[in-house]
């Protein structure tokens, strides 16, 4: 079945405000800030001319828009919003208190490096500053993948064995202004897809049955240590029984819509692959452009894409792992208590204790809006063969520096 009702060109942020529009939100919160701006100006535009409708709400500022959301969520509402480095930080508070009330919110992260020095450009230092903050976070390649994850969210957050937030990270400046081809399926097909909203069954707001809401709750006595746990143990759950739903749900979309994402990890070309590089968001496209150069240089190389970051998937990367022999990571954040990228952290931790340990190298670049290009990644594609027959450096390559070694 292909529920397409149009082609547009678009770049990734209105891909992303085209995704929200088709899953029918009730109350969109918003504060602009670059680089997601123009990707709420499109949502505001659809509600204006009433194509979208939603209850607009133009706080003044992040805190007050993820506030407002929890208690529209609690009442009932799908929410949605976007948000970008600094914006997160400043909306930190309630965003930590989001997943522990089990709400079912979608909010998009236009990933932004972080302060300080002063920028306004790509990266994902914001991102992985919460990855353990308790949502579920799922990155993108493509301005056409970023419309369809945005819709397979509201599915995977208001799942009854998941109800948490998602996040769907696409890299600022890259994705959300790049322009490209995009497939826009067609509202009745969503409708079907998504189904009924179901984001209130466990809490509402309602005065025929008053309740408190976060009760304070601490570990002085037993039975509030016992409370305190379960809320912890039940988040766990939900995360773990996540992997299982977004799996399915990749599944269905697939199969309404003729478009098959890799669900936790892609692998390119990795059948018969010695070494493999492992990436995460948009520099994925020059990562394959590279390994398909190499090939035809002779070089058994392949690709490790990682697109659900969390929870993660050990299991997954363990299993696309265990095909070669050295990997190569590339991060665009820094992982700053490991000296390393925090993608290769995490890549560490899930290999270990691997009956056959591999060295796993750890590339950082592309920080501020810096390009990783096809060059970079032919550089990472030598350092990691090099492995396979010299013990590799401990300290990770800075793709962008002067020196090798030196920050710019």
């Amino acid at each position: 079945m292909n529920n397409m009702a149009r082609i547009a060109v678009c770049d990734g942020n209105e891909a992303a405000a085209w995704g929200v529009k088709l899953s029918r939100p009730d109350v969109v919160a918003v504060y602009p800030i670059t680089p997601q701006s123009s990707l709420v100006e499109y949502l505001s535009k659809f509600i204006a001319d009433g194509t979208l409708d939603a209850e607009l709400m133009n706080v003044e500022g992040e805190h007050s828009v993820l506030s407002a959301l929890q208690g529209a969520c609690l009442a009932g509402a799908r929410t949605y919003t976007a948000t970008s480095g600094p914006g997160l930080a400043f909306m930190f508070e309630p965003y930590v208190r989001t997943p522990g009330l089990r709400l079912p919110m979608v909010a998009s992260l236009v990933n932004r490096d972080m302060l300080s020095p002063q920028c306004v450009w790509g990266g994902q230092q914001d991102v992985m500053t919460v990855r353990d903050a308790g949502w579920i976070h799922m990155f993108c390649e493509s301005a056409q993948e970023v419309l369809d994850t945005v819709i397979m969210a509201y599915r995977i957050a208001e799942h009854p064995e998941v109800m948490l937030p998602v996040n769907i990270n696409h890299d600022g400046n890259y994705l959300s202004y790049a322009v490209s081809r995009v497939e826009i399926p067609d509202q009745p097909g969503v409708d079907a897809f998504l189904g009924p909203k179901n984001v209130n069954w466990h809490a509402a707001l309602d005065p025929d049955r008053p309740m408190a809401v976060d009760p304070l709750t601490g570990g002085a006595d037993a039975d509030g240590a016992a409370r305190f746990v379960a809320y912890r143990q039940s988040l766990c759950r939900g995360m773990q029984t996540a992997l299982e739903v977004i799996t399915d749900v990749h599944a269905d979309w697939a199969r309404a819509f003729g478009r098959n994402w890799a669900p936790l990890v892609e692998e390119y070309r990795l059948d018969d692959a010695d070494i493999a590089l492992v990436t995460i968001g948009s520099m994925s496209g020059a990562a394959k452009d590279a390994v398909d150069a190499a090939r035809e240089a002779g070089i058994a190389v392949g690709v490790i894409r990682i697109k659900t970051f969390r929870p993660f998937p050990v299991a997954a990367l363990a299993r696309a792992a265990a095909k070669v022999r050295a990997l190569g990571v590339v991060d665009r954040a820094v992982s700053y208590g490991w000296n390393c990228g925090p993608v290769c952290q995490e890549v560490r931790g899930a290999l270990y204790g691997s009956p056959s340990p591999i060295p796993v190298l750890s590339f950082i670049g592309g920080l501020a809006g810096a390009d990783l290009t096809e060059a970079h990644f032919s550089r990472v594609i030598a350092d990691t063969a090099a492995a396979l027959t010299a013990p590799p450096a401990a300290l990770p390559v800075w793709l962008n520096a002067r020196e090798e070694g030196t920050p710019r």
